[in-house]
């Protein structure tokens, strides 16, 4: 069977570093997803999180990043752009880092062809459990890009959105 990964990771207690996680309660929250989609909370990430890559067939990686751009930015970057940037960018607030946990499941062949980190800029990364404004704004933006992502993959032409009362609403 068919398993696509869609994990959130941060901090929720200090404001924007917990981005990652609001958005798949976000993504959760607003949209239908397949049966095929897992969402883990990744949290601050740990070593054990690996095993979540095994049998995953496609991975979605949410997470707040220093893009220097602008407060709620989001850039997405796929495959070998993502394991670049990783490289490149190995400080982390975490326990351990993505770019540890991505590296375990590559030496261990469960690491999926097709993976994506959704980046966001954080506006501010002290103490506090809600978001900033312009991050928090950008959480539909992000939800919506993931949707993309996944409906390529799957080759089927949306992930529907659910409104206030429940039902699909086409993306």
């Amino acid at each position: 069977m068919r398993r696509d990964l869609i994990l959130g990771i941060g901090n929720v207690l200090l404001s924007d570093e917990g981005a990652g996680i609001h958005a798949i309660h976000y993504l959760a929250d607003h949209y239908a997803l397949p049966s095929s989609a897992t969402v883990v909370d990744g949290g601050t990430l740990s070593f054990s999180l690996a095993a979540c890559f095994e049998n995953t067939h496609s991975l979605i990686v949410f997470d707040a990043a220093r893009l220097n751009d602008v407060p709620g930015a989001v850039r997405s970057m796929l495959g070998p752009d993502m394991d670049h940037y990783l490289r490149l960018k190995r400080s982390s607030v975490h326990e351990v880092g993505l770019a540890d946990v991505v590296d375990i499941a590559r030496l261990s062949g469960n690491l999926p062809e097709k993976r994506a980190l959704i980046a966001i800029q954080p506006a501010e990364l002290g103490w506090g459990e809600h978001l900033s404004e312009a991050v928090a704004e950008t959480l539909p933006r992000a939800a919506r890009l993931a949707c993309e992502l996944l409906a390529g993959w799957l080759q089927v032409a949306t992930i529907a959105s659910v409104t206030e009362h429940g039902v699909p609403e086409g993306i």
